[in-house]
């Protein structure tokens, strides 16, 4: 039975503001992305989210951003590698240290929005994050983006790398992820986002909108939690893959067996 990771962003709420159902999707997924206060999320909101995921076994993630909070991380900023470096560490380091107060473990790191967008075609800023990643835990599993320059960067700094696909994201023929302010950016309903899982899945490549094949190899599939049929969709997709005969497990299970 291959064995596959499903996970999705969550805790991305901030102090009395609410996105997502993440009780809903820790009942789903085997993997949580947290936001740690760069594009979402407080103490509070990482907390609850941590405990959720301690008590429904799911792998703990640290999902660093620019710091963005108004932009939600979506929009590029023009930093330094040394501020990249804070930031990633600032981060992943007060997840950490919330996640100690529930006697809990970050395992995974995975960056969020623009700061993913670019560190999948600038080597430079994905050499920036996997530095960071590494000085804090060398342990620490790098959850990037399938054929991207985050992989490579991951690989050359001796990371553990898991290559991510999105079921509710389409693809450019680059391997990249084509831009939300384009009407096909975005995978809706369950069953097409199962169906274009299912399709890269069997090829074993990113499939873009005009049919381009990219050969990689896909360890985890990600759902946006902030999505108003992310519960749906998780729920659909764990389902589907069951059914064709994967077993879902924790990112560390499929690390431990890379």
């Amino acid at each position: 039975m291959p064995s596959i990771n499903l996970n999705a962003d969550l805790g991305e709420g901030y102090g009395p503001w609410h996105m997502g159902d993440d009780a809903a999707m820790l009942a789903i997924v085997a993997s949580a992305n947290i936001a740690c206060g760069g594009h979402a999320g407080d103490p509070d909101v990482m907390r609850r989210t941590l405990r959720l995921a301690q008590q429904r076994g799911v792998s703990i993630g640290a999902h660093p951003s620019y710091p963005d909070l108004q932009g939600f991380g979506r929009r590029a900023m023009a930093l330094s590698p040394t501020e990249v470096e804070n930031q990633i560490a600032a981060q992943v380091g007060a997840l950490a240290a919330i996640a100690a107060l529930e006697a809990a473990h970050v395992t995974h790191v995975k960056p969020h929005g623009a700061l993913n967008n670019l560190a999948c075609v600038d080597r430079g800023v994905a050499d920036t994050i996997c530095r960071a990643v590494r000085a804090i835990d060398r342990g620490l599993i790098l959850l990037a983006p399938a054929a991207s320059q985050l992989v490579a960067a991951g690989r050359a700094a001796g990371l553990a790398v898991i290559e991510e696909i999105f079921a509710d994201r389409a693809y450019l023929p680059d391997g990249q992820l084509v831009p939300r302010s384009r009407a096909d950016a975005m995978i809706h309903g369950a069953a097409a986002c199962l169906a274009h899982v299912r399709a890269m899945l069997d090829a074993g490549a990113l499939i873009a909108v005009d049919g381009t094949r990219i050969p990689t190899p896909i360890g985890s599939i990600c759902v946006h939690g902030d999505s108003p049929d992310a519960v749906e969709v998780a729920r659909h997709l764990r389902q589907g893959l069951v059914t064709a005969g994967y077993d879902i497990v924790p990112l560390p299970a499929l690390a431990s067996h890379a």
